[in-house]
């Protein structure tokens, strides 16, 4: 017995001594891991997606679809990753709405084309056409000199108000993560647009200061008229004035408020230590982390200087500020009395970048083996 032991032993030391064998288990160990990323990430979809109506133009209520479109707009091949990633939770989620990705006609110059030349930028938009029905509209990306030059292409996203062939689109930024679709706002009473309010930037000892709307969910009424009256904003604007300022400018006396529960959140919310300012300065309602998350449609990834997910490569500034920023966990008194550890924040957060960067790494895995 012992004699076999010590052969099959030194065989199986033979056997992973060999370049083929380690490159086989390598490739077996990714395979794997990839899969059970995907059966994650499919449960997540089924179970998001389950109150989801099956995707068609016009529905029982007679409601006509094809005309409102949910717009993605791209400057950078980083972008275009995260708009395809969103475009694909769109698809999933089971949204019944048109889907819109305007990206730099560089890219891929023909949106009809089936040649990708080679190049990762159109093979991504082929993608998102293809597989998840995104409309491509080439376009010129709008660029201005500004003081940080991190927002400079951001007037892009206004091209939305140029979208005349749809009735209504909802413009999304791409650094936001979608949790549920929004088809409900297509059919809000008719109005130029609608923004959620900027609940961060209210002051906390007045509920009656100054309202900022947000710009990174906007449901747009898109006409010739409003296109130009945003273009000549766009051409007045200060150097150190971006989109947001400019349509608070614009629309911030004639908007259509939406509620940011359940429209938008922040990410850093979830590190925030008073969250009167989330729920409305309701005294009466405690913060739960996990209901929260569970409400949202949306939350805007924004917990600076801490990285965005989608960073490759992080240094180890980056790392201490992860270890540094997560939310901490808090001492709670349970119904029996005791003190006990509540961690549902952190738990939150965590989830929040670990599935969008599960998500992606499931996205680039089907680009490397399809």
């Amino acid at each position: 017995m012992t004699v076999w032991l010590e052969k099959s032993t030194a065989h199986c030391v033979s056997v992973l001594a060999s370049s083929r064998c380690r490159t086989v288990l390598l490739v077996a160990a990714i395979t794997i891991t990839i899969y059970a990323l995907l059966s994650r990430t499919d449960d997540f979809y089924r179970q998001q997606a389950s109150y989801a109506p099956n995707k068609s133009s016009r529905t029982t209520d007679g409601t006509d679809w094809s005309r409102f479109a949910y717009t993605q707009y791209v400057t950078d091949s980083v972008y275009l990753c995260n708009s395809v990633m969103l475009l694909e939770r769109l698809h999933h989620l089971g949204s019944r709405a048109d889907r819109v990705l305007m990206y730099p006609e560089k890219m891929l110059p023909d949106p009809e084309t089936w040649d990708d030349g080679g190049f990762r930028d159109a093979e991504l938009l082929i993608k998102a056409r293809d597989e998840y029905g995104v409309k491509l509209k080439p376009i010129e990306v709008q660029h201005r000199e500004t003081v940080d030059d991190t927002w400079s292409d951001s007037y892009t996203k206004l091209l939305a108000f140029n979208q005349t062939q749809y009735e209504r689109v909802i413009a999304i930024d791409a650094d936001v993560t979608l949790l549920k679709h929004m088809d409900e706002l297509f059919l809000l009473p008719p109005c130029p647009i609608a923004m959620p309010r900027a609940y961060w930037l209210l002051d906390k000892a007045n509920i009656s200061s100054p309202m900022a709307l947000a710009s990174h969910v906007m449901v747009i009424q898109p006409s010739e008229r409003e296109f130009a009256r945003v273009q000549r904003a766009v051409e007045r604007a200060a150097d150190d004035e971006y989109d947001m300022e400019l349509l608070n400018k614009m629309y911030a006396g004639s908007a259509m408020v939406l509620p940011h529960r359940p429209y938008t959140m922040l990410s850093s919310e979830f590190r925030e230590t008073n969250h009167s300012l989330y729920l409305g300065f309701d005294d009466a309602e405690e913060w739960d982390p996990a209901a929260a998350l569970e409400e949202a449609r949306t939350v805007h990834f924004s917990d600076y200087p801490m990285p965005k997910p989608w960073k490759k490569k992080l240094t180890a500034w980056d790392n201490m500020n992860i270890r540094d920023l997560e939310p901490r966990c808090e001492m709670k008194t349970d119904e029996g009395g005791d003190e006990v550890e509540d961690c549902s924040a952190r738990e939150a957060w965590r989830w929040l970048y670990s599935d969008f960067r599960e998500r992606k790494a499931v996205s680039l895995f089907w680009d490397l083996f399809n």
